[in-house]
């Protein structure tokens, strides 16, 4: 932290755009502790002022997030895919941040720096609903504002003690680190265990591939389809699918006979939401429930495969899926 401080009162601006530019895409270097002290030696006057502090973070903040914005709008879900492959919750981060999206559009970039993990999301997720650049651009400079001004205020706020901070995190920082790090180690450890386990468990729900499913469709014994991603907004589904919340209460099937054959997709690794639904199904007494091999992205892929087909003058079986 001395060291922070030391850097800040040579290099001041530069240096608080550099780590916020380099953590906003996603190198794991905090910017919290540099915007605490920085708001502390604005207020002593011995350092950048904070609105000058603010300027540069909003700055890089806005270069970063439009790389993902960019990324999301060519790449499409893979990009949600590829960010999520760091998470904890795999399965239902791509849900989650779809489902935040779509219900609160470009309005969500206010706060989402403020939530672990969801600001390379939402930013992604802006790109791939192709919500307009101007309106991102806005949005993304209050949700910079939001997210440092509250470092800045309490470093400002406790400016007078900045000395003392500093002194005891010099004292007992490392000792404090490395609880920290045994704890954060134990946390990854029990959540990857309990992951693990919940995978095999749900391999054994049995999967229908695309080809299985379009072969039913031909044969008129097409099942019913069940979409458990996000629930709010208009993303491309399989056509006919019925919305279902996986953890929400099974009412929708009512309708439906429990000897119905029945299909449930994602867009999660190892259709992992899709075979936590088709568990809880079969323990309902719907036996014949298969989970979407490969997910959305699998019938996505053959739907451009038939396109394709089609295209250079093939004989494509039929038209696309659709659910009952």
């Amino acid at each position: 932290m001395n060291a922070i401080q030391a850097l800040l009162e040579q290099h001041g601006l530069s240096l608080v755009f550099l780590n916020v530019l380099l953590e906003q895409a996603g190198v794991p270097l905090p910017a919290y502790p540099i915007l605490l002290v920085a708001g502390a030696l604005g207020m002593r006057g011995t350092g950048p002022s904070i609105a000058a502090v603010l300027g540069a973070v909003v700055l890089a903040c806005l270069i970063a997030d439009s790389l993902w914005y960019f990324a999301g709008k060519r790449l499409g879900a893979p990009m949600l895919r590829t960010i999520c492959k760091v998470s904890l919750s795999q399965d239902s981060c791509i849900r989650q941040t779809q489902s935040l999206y779509l219900r609160l559009g470009p309005r969500s970039l206010v706060f989402s720096k403020l939530l672990p993990g969801a600001g390379a999301l939402s930013t992604a997720m802006a790109g791939m609903t192709s919500t307009r650049y101007s309106v991102f651009l806005f949005y993304d400079a209050i949700g910079a504002v939001v997210w440092a001004g509250g470092a800045l205020m309490v470093g400002a706020a406790f400016h007078r003690a900045i000395d003392q901070v500093l002194d005891a995190v010099g004292t007992y920082g490392h000792a404090a680190l490395m609880i920290a790090a045994g704890a954060l180690v134990a946390f990854l450890g029990w959540r990857w265990h309990a992951r693990r386990r919940l995978l095999r468990r749900t391999r054994r729900v049995p999967r229908m591939s695309v080809d299985e499913l379009e072969a039913r469709r031909v044969a008129g014994r097409l099942p019913v389809v069940l979409d458990v991603r996000a629930p709010d907004g208009a993303i491309e589904r399989i056509p006919g699918a019925l919305l279902v919340d996986p953890e929400a209460p099974l009412a929708l099937l009512n309708e439906h006979p429990q000897d119905a054959d029945v299909v449930v997709y994602c867009a999660c690794p190892n259709e992992l939401s899709a075979a936590i639904l088709a568990e809880r199904l079969v323990a309902a007494g719907y036996a014949n429930t298969w989970a979407l091999a490969g997910g959305y992205d699998a019938w996505k892929q053959a739907q451009q495969s038939r396109a394709g087909t089609e295209a250079q003058g093939g004989d494509p079986d039929q038209p696309p899926l659709v659910a009952m």
